[in-house]
């Protein structure tokens, strides 16, 4: 018998636990799941007889010790930010856990502790972090395998809206935590292009885009990520001539979203006075410079020419910023109030349907040819409860549980799925629940 904790219930749960409690009964599981909302970890495990629900604070160092001490196994769904504690204490108490966040450098710095205590700290095991590792990974390896060098390697997600639910100007949905969202991109993107370092700026990256079109879906484009570099060690391919990993939005999301970053309004580093008191219209025009008779969309055109396009116009209109309609919210950051307008315009209505987009593009040579592989995949949702998102943040990351669970992980400390033990038996897995990868393959000289 093995006790699996859960801690966090939110969309991206959804998968994880319906998995863990199809396979409870074949494989002798009790799974508790914790959630600050004692009534969401109810709804997600629907009274099954080999699952408890409890509420659980991640600040109440007591009960975090003695759910630790409960399980064999945790997994932590907790926001990025709070893994380390989890770990922490897994360590101490020699428990396995699992995440499907990035490896933090506290989680690094566990990594011979818990190898001595003989107890795996699996991450990085969703989408991206997770999926995109594992797909590029086992490309890569066949690639190595059949004697070819890698030359380039560009790698693109986006956690977007189905095209059955796509009905609004921006063509996108809040299909993760908006904060994150809001904050997308600060920083500087660093990447490798064609054997020359490239570093964009945050209040370029959204006017730098680039353009694909993506299988029977139509045209996308793609912002680059904040560290494209790193994986150059991560998969194994110092040598890489050019690598570069983006994030998908639809065409036309870039540019509207650039008028934001350039008045400042994604800035969350400070709180704007009397932010309770500002309507709409009044937050838009604490960005533009004062003029006694020029109307706020008359300053906005002339301080970020962008916005004379009708269709980036369309979007902030869309989304009421010309408003007379108080935001309502005490002590905010402009990213805050950002937040706040744009959530219910673009939440999830109930019966929409969210979608994964992943591509890789790998260029390599082999016998004196060029070659294009393109592995791509599509997934839609089936609802709101088992989003494209929980499919497959969520079912990776149950699997990965199973394995180590079950002993086919042997390895001990801190592990991310790059490796053929690890990625091929998940990725066959997946298959069966339509996770899978569209591959094309073309010579280009």
């Amino acid at each position: 018998m093995s006790k699996i904790l859960v801690l966090g219930a939110g969309l991206s749960s959804s998968d994880l636990i319906k998995y863990l409690l199809d396979h409870s009964k074949i494989l002798g599981w009790t799974i508790r799941v914790g959630d600050i909302s004692l009534e969401i970890a109810r709804q997600k495990i629907n009274n099954h007889p080999n699952a408890e629900a409890i509420q659980f604070d991640i600040n109440n160092n007591q009960q975090l010790h003695e759910e630790v001490a409960w399980a064999n196994a945790v997994i932590s769904m907790l926001p990025a930010f709070m893994h380390p504690v989890v770990a922490q204490e897994c360590v101490k108490q020699g428990k396995h856990m699992l995440t499907a966040s990035y490896v933090s450098d506290t989680m690094k710095s566990l990594h011979e502790e818990a190898r001595q205590k003989g107890i795996a700290l699996l991450n990085e095991l969703g989408v991206d972090p997770g999926i995109d590792h594992m797909s590029a990974m086992r490309i890569i390896d066949e690639i190595r395998e059949k004697g070819g060098k890698l030359i380039g390697f560009i790698s693109n997600t986006g956690g977007l809206i189905a095209p059955e639910s796509d009905n609004n100007p921006w063509n996108y949905k809040f299909t993760w935590n908006p904060r994150n969202v809001v904050l997308a991109g600060q920083g500087v993107a660093q990447f490798l292009e064609n054997g020359q370092y490239k570093y964009t700026p945050y209040h370029r990256l959204f006017s730098d885009v680039r353009k694909y079109k993506i299988l029977n879906l139509g045209e996308f484009e793609m912002y680059p990520n904040r560290d494209s570099l790193k994986y150059r060690e991560i998969y194994r391919i110092e040598d890489i001539k050019t690598i570069i990993r983006g994030t998908l939005r639809r065409s036309g999301y870039s540019k509207a979203w650039n008028v934001f970053v350039q008045l400042g309004m994604t800035d969350d580093t400070y709180k704007m006075a009397n932010s309770e008191k500002l309507t709409k219209r009044e937050f838009l025009n604490s960005f533009l410079p004062y003029h006694p008779t020029d109307s706020v969309e008359q300053k906005l055109k002339r301080i970020i020419p962008d916005t004379q396009d009708e269709g980036v116009f369309n979007k902030l209109k869309w989304l009421g910023l010309f408003e007379n309609e108080p935001i309502g919210l005490p002590n905010a950051s402009p990213a805050q109030l950002l937040q706040r307008i744009m959530e219910p315009k673009l939440a999830l209505e109930p019966n929409d349907k969210d979608m994964i987009v992943m591509q890789h593009i790998f260029d390599y040579e082999l016998a004196g040819n060029k070659h294009r592989k393109t592995s791509t995949m599509i997934i839609i949702g089936k609802d709101t409860v088992h989003t494209a998102m929980s499919i497959t943040v969520g079912t990776p990351l149950a699997i990965a549980t199973k394995m180590l669970l079950t002993g086919q992980i042997k390895e001990r400390g801190v592990i991310v799925p790059t490796k053929p033990n690890l990625y091929n038996p998940i990725l066959n897995e997946l298959e069966n629940y339509g996770v899978k990868f569209i591959e094309e393959e073309v010579i280009l000289k």
